[in-house]
């Protein structure tokens, strides 16, 4: 037995040795690089821990892939998913071809493919949802469509990069700070960006704390921020088991292509309401959320191989998600400010930040900066208003765009 040349084809074979061997080999060591990065931040730094930690690990796995070979050892295969989407491709409805050469997480990313993986998390989202303060309030609709400014700026700013207009309204939908509509839409219109448009969304809900308190300081003055909201009026159990039944009707008929998200998420809420489905409210708000979360981010991490991921288009991408996000924020403080003259100065306008979509630390933020200049200020419920307004708010916004740009290729 020639010892001496199994250890060679061993370590000519092994994964170490793709590493010189392979053309293009640094980029996937980069992007192995960056996946650790992401574990630290959610790992130590707990930014979003829940999704970064998965979307990170199916980075790492799928850039490992690639120095193990593109064929049965390899998990995710981004060829064949070309083949599956190019309609004048030899295999575009050859399912058998393809799934026979499919890796573990190419099963994975036919739930985010297919809408499925954001629609059971907006079902969960919805059992955790408790619509009632914006019931009392109802003024805080508007709040959470003025907050989905930085969509629409966000958009327009991506066309004179040079994005598409799909390409665009993916990137948009980052001002939302709704990572599942934001994935749920990217995967319809560009799956191509799918990668860092998720990093980035996730990212920027991640730094709320950070990124929406200076924006709040600039736009309003002290005494706004000292104001002290009364208490609303107490919502009945029947008005919040008519509400997702009401809406998802209105808001489907409205705009068809939202029925994936608003279904979903009305149908969570209504288990949660109705008092005679507490099991499958409890299913949906912990075992069902937490599976489809270790799908969802494996197989959105396993998107982030390295010619996808490291050029240009991602910078840009970062860059816009930013200023979507922060003139997201601003345009729901610019309600509030409107709320505020309106009212005699009876509603805190900081509570308009809180009309981005997520759900509950953008509300936790408003609480937090105005018990920063008056020590007897709740503002968390009132602010609760305008957050679960924003959820409605980003999937409406994330179907007008799928309406528009869902037949452009």
């Amino acid at each position: 037995m020639d010892i001496m040349g199994v250890l060679q084809k061993l370590a000519s074979e092994s994964g170490f040795a793709a590493f010189v061997l392979t053309e293009g080999g640094w980029k996937n060591l980069v992007m192995i690089l960056i996946a650790f990065v992401l574990l630290y931040l959610g790992i130590v730094k707990k930014f979003e821990p829940l999704l970064l930690c998965g979307i990170a690990f199916g980075c790492l796995l799928s850039n490992l892939s690639y120095f193990i070979g593109m064929g049965d050892n390899a998990l995710y295969h981004p060829e064949l998913w070309s083949q599956f989407l190019d309609s004048s491709s030899p295999y575009y409805h050859s399912y058998g071809h393809i799934m026979s050469n499919a890796g573990l997480l190419d099963f994975f990313y036919i739930g985010v493919k297919a809408g499925i993986y954001p629609s059971l998390i907006f079902m969960g989202v919805g059992a955790m949802t408790d619509f009632g303060p914006l019931l009392s309030n109802p003024k805080s609709l508007l709040l959470g469509a003025a907050a989905q400014l930085g969509v629409f700026v966000a958009f327009f700013g991506a066309v004179l990069l040079g994005f598409t207009g799909p390409q665009a309204a993916s990137i948009g939908i980052i001002g939302g700070a709704d990572g599942p509509t934001a994935i749920f839409l990217t995967t319809k219109l560009a799956p191509e960006l799918l990668g860092p448009i998720a990093i980035a969304a996730y990212s920027y809900m991640a730094l709320i704390p950070m990124i929406q308190p200076p924006i709040m300081k600039l736009m309003t003055t002290e005494k706004m921020r000292k104001v002290k909201m009364v208490q609303s009026r107490e919502v009945t159990k029947t008005e919040k088991i008519i509400f997702p039944i009401v809406v998802a009707t209105f808001v489907i008929l409205l705009l068809p292509s939202t029925a994936p998200l608003i279904g979903c998420l009305m149908l969570g809420n209504l288990f949660k309401e109705s008092g005679v489905t507490d099991r499958l409210s409890d299913t949906a708000q912990n075992a069902l959320m937490n599976i489809v979360t270790i799908f969802l981010a494996t197989s959105v991490g396993a998107t982030m191989v390295a010619d996808s991921f490291l050029n240009l288009d991602t910078i840009k991408i970062v860059i816009l998600g930013l200023v979507a996000f922060a003139i997201s924020t601003a345009g729901g403080l610019a309600g509030g400010l409107v709320m505020y003259k309106t009212s005699g100065g009876k509603i805190n306008p900081l509570i308009g930040s809180a009309g981005v979509s997520a759900v509950p630390m953008a509300a936790r933020v408003s609480q937090d900066v105005g018990r920063k200049y008056n020590k007897n200020n709740y503002l968390l419920m009132h602010a609760m208003g305008p957050n679960v307004a924003g959820v409605i708010g980003s999937a409406i916004a994330a179907g007008f765009l799928l309406s528009v740009f869902g037949g452009i290729g």
